[in-house]
């Protein structure tokens, strides 16, 4: 069978772009940065990731250059292209910093580009770029601000690209990929079926004669994967348990129920703990620490629940339903920069994992190739398609503050604010901060706020501009309702049950809305945030964030008709409890799709 090396070097898109090879049917597999080059002569073609490095700096991650010498072809992406580069003699040097749409003058004379147009959409995410190439190397795609946007060494079948083509963000990114590989003479003689082969394999082989107790959220993934360790093992050696954590969705331990009784599940376990994690997060602001905290909580419920049912830690495995965004913005591979810690890689769930007594069949997996799994192993539509909810669940879409700003808010340039005066917004920078990923690193800066303009591409491209210009503006609000919004000031604000309960009332009839619209399956998610922000001291503000992915690596802010989206906002104002509705139209990158 052939196949393809993916080397990563961090970069958050490093397993998408061996997804996305395996998408086209020939078989990927990862390797660290540093593989020698004599354990890779086996593959029909190389990739080199992207990574939060920069390639001049000391701390870069490890390669070896024998590579080149293998007469194999190469692409490298982002990182790996500037690596292409410095390694054979170009020059790299920080550059104009690029996130998000960009467009690509194309060669379409060179084989990789076969079939495509003059010009391409793709998807920039960098700061650092190729000044000088190597020799022998030519330039075969440009953008208004990288003249090496794309470069090849034709005799040696070696290629780079400053964007990612396997985002699906760069919408024709595929046939860049299924040019390379036919670059490479690939057969295309790997399938799903044969993936899904594998995992079963695997499971077997890491279960033995244990069994696996593991928690079930009810969610797409924690659902799947339960069926798959059910589908493998059997009921007998699986035992599920869903916690109320406190967080859910209004209703959502009933529908859980209802759509588990449906699937026939007899081992799997309700027990309420919402007290104790609540207890537990009294008083915390910091996104991390709360998310650790929620984290820890599991694993000690997950516990006393052992000892409650005497399951012998030498007999049972910890199941979890983690897929890879989990775990590479967790940091979870060698190079990778922590974006936010997930509930299942908090510390003592690494302990867990070290010392092998953690089972993840989907770890490897995307949300579009666990949906494909679920379909395969016979779950319903309905529980397949449900939109994602995090593990912590509404905690990380409640942001909470102690009411002090801890610093000045920095004022922006004259020329921003005459620029969005020109096509008639306003802008200011809100007190609050969230999470971000910008150049494949962490941010955690504040969100501005657009008044004015209710067109959506305006909107993008105030967004685009503000956050690739301020490095402390990584995600960018439009004001839905009311039509103008009142000063705001921060307010003391914690994770409490009336505030969670204030989220579940808006976050309902944003559900209901989908459901009526019939977007459920148009927008893949669509968090409802609440911010601790107020004009009276009592009411504060929601957020909507619909969007539009595949894979949750990347996504585009979804467009929903204005004025629907005002009679949603209306209702939302209507309970009372709200400020004022704000829209988020921010792209990841460089805004994540949770805010915490």
């Amino acid at each position: 069978m052939d196949k393809i090396y993916v080397l990563d070097f961090g970069g958050q898109y490093a397993h998408l772009i061996a997804n996305r090879i395996r998408r086209l049917h020939v078989f990927s597999e990862i390797k660290h940065s540093d593989e020698p080059a004599e354990n890779l002569t086996s593959a029909r073609g190389i990739i080199l990731s992207g990574g939060p490095h920069s390639v001049y700096a000391e701390n870069r991650p490890a390669f070896d250059p024998d590579i080149f010498k293998l007469n194999i072809p190469v692409l490298g992406l982002c990182f790996g292209h500037q690596l292409i580069v410095q390694e054979m003699g170009g020059i790299v040097e920080p550059g104009q910093k690029e996130y998000g749409v960009a467009h690509v003058k194309t060669d379409t004379s060179d084989p990789i580009f076969s079939g495509l147009a003059p010009v391409e959409q793709v998807w920039m995410s960098h700061g650092d770029s190729a000044v000088k190439l190597p020799q022998g190397f030519k330039g075969i795609g440009s953008t208004s601000d990288n003249p090496h946007a794309a470069i090849c060494h034709p005799d040696k079948k070696i290629y780079g690209f400053q964007f990612h083509p396997e985002v699906t963000h760069t919408p024709h990114g595929m046939k860049m990929l299924d040019n390379f590989l036919d670059i490479c003479a690939c057969r295309r003689d790997w399938s799903i079926k044969s993936f899904l082969e594998s995992i079963r394999s695997a499971l077997k082989e890491q279960v033995k004669d244990r069994k696996v107790f593991m928690l079930v959220s009810g969610g797409v993934d924690s659902t799947v994967a339960f069926t798959l360790l059910n589908d493998v093992l059997g009921t007998d050696r699986v035992l599920g348990l869903n916690i109320d954590n406190g967080f859910c969705r209004k209703n959502e331990i009933c529908s859980i129920k209802k759509l588990m009784d449906e699937q026939g599940y007899t081992n799997l376990l309700m027990q309420d703990h919402s007290e104790t994690f609540l207890t537990n997060v009294k008083g915390v602001c910091d996104p991390e620490k709360k998310r650790r905290i929620i984290g820890k909580t599991f694993i000690d419920v997950a516990n006393s629940a052992i000892k409650e049912l005497n399951l012998s830690e030498d007999e049972w495995l910890l199941g979890q339903g983690t897929i890879y965004p989990d775990t590479i913005e967790s940091a979870g591979t060698k190079n990778a920069a922590l974006i936010k810690t997930h509930h299942n890689r908090v510390e003592c769930v690494q302990d867990l994992i070290e010392k092998g007594l953690v089972v993840e069949p989907l770890a490897q997996l995307y949300k579009d190739e666990v949906r494909e799994l679920g379909i395969e192993l016979g779950l319903s539509e309905e529980l397949v398609w449900r939109h994602p909810f995090p593990g912590p669940g509404l905690a990380v879409r409640v942001l909470c503050s102690d009411g002090i700003l801890q610093e000045p808010l920095q004022e922006l340039n004259s020329d921003t604010v005459a620029l969005c005066k020109k096509h008639n917004l306003n802008v200011t920078v809100l007190p609050v901060r969230s999470v971000g990923v910008q150049g494949d690193s962490r941010s955690y800066e504040h969100p501005a706020l657009l008044t004015g303009s209710q067109d959506w591409s305006v909107l993008e491209k105030a967004s685009t501009h503000l956050t690739n210009t301020y490095k402390h503006i990584n995600r960018v609000l439009a004001l839905v309702a009311p039509e103008t919004v009142p000063p705001m000031r921060l307010k003391e604000s914690y994770l409490t049950r009336s505030r969670l309960d204030v989220l579940r009332e808006a976050d309902d009839l944003v559900m209901n809305f989908l459901h009526e619209q019939n977007l459920t399956r148009v927008i893949w998610q669509m968090p409802t945030v609440l911010l601790p922000l107020t004009s009276d001291g009592k009411k504060e503000c929601v957020v909507l964030r619909p969007v539009i992915t595949r894979d949750f690596m990347t996504a585009r802010f979804a467009e929903i008709p204005w004025d629907n989206l005002c009679i949603l906002a209306q209702e939302i104002l209507e309970t009372g409890e709200i400020d004022a509705v704000f829209y988020d139209v921010t792209h990841k990158p460089p805004g994540t799709i949770e805010w915490e």
